[in-house]
């Protein structure tokens, strides 16, 4: 199996903490424009210092596309107000004049639906609150780890598994996707 992590723009910490920085003056202004939305922020969790690659691209894309047909399903207007294309990843910005916690179970189902939707974080924020709506207080569970079965979060900060493992694992998605 051929890794999709060899080609790309490696990532230092100062650049992804960067990148979070211009997310939150995005979110900040999107909010200051409407201040009664709901903004769904959807990007991809990659590890390792390649957080960007025509693979990841792809990858990106179709579960955007999937995605988005969810919410139509669900009868949900939205609109695509940025998308972003860097080096640190890919991330789409939508706006919706939906209540949170609707937006947020058809985004948990989305990440739950199949392997694609476990590689994507999508999080539901909402003026003056200080954190993306959490699964826990719509009565989810936790997500769990790609390679085990513990709660994802514990794995990433106990750095459990290697970042190969990871990347192998992303890789094979990508060939089930597009092969």
């Amino acid at each position: 199996m051929q890794s999709i992590f060899l080609i790309g723009k490696p990532q230092s910490i100062p650049d992804v903490l960067a990148a979070k920085d211009q997310r939150a003056a995005l979110q900040k202004q999107l909010f200051s424009q409407n201040p009664q939305g709901t903004l769904l922020d959807v990007k991809l969790n990659i590890p390792g210092p390649i957080k960007n690659n025509r693979y990841l691209k792809q990858l990106f894309n179709k579960g955007c596309a999937t995605l988005e047909q969810d919410l139509k399903i669900q009868g949900f207007k939205y609109y695509l107000v940025s998308s972003w294309d860097q080096a640190s990843g890919c991330e789409n910005f939508y706006l919706l004049n939906v209540a949170a916690e609707s937006v947020k179970q058809v985004a948990i189902a989305f990440e739950d639906k199949n392997k694609l939707g476990r590689l994507f974080d999508a999080d539901v924020l909402v003026k003056n609150q200080p954190a993306a709506l959490s699964r826990s207080k719509l009565g989810q569970p936790r997500r769990h780890c790609f390679l085990c079965n513990r709660p994802a979060k514990e794995c990433a900060r106990s750095r459990r598994h290697q970042v190969t493992e990871l990347q192998d694992y992303i890789s094979k998605i990508y060939q089930e996707e597009f092969s």
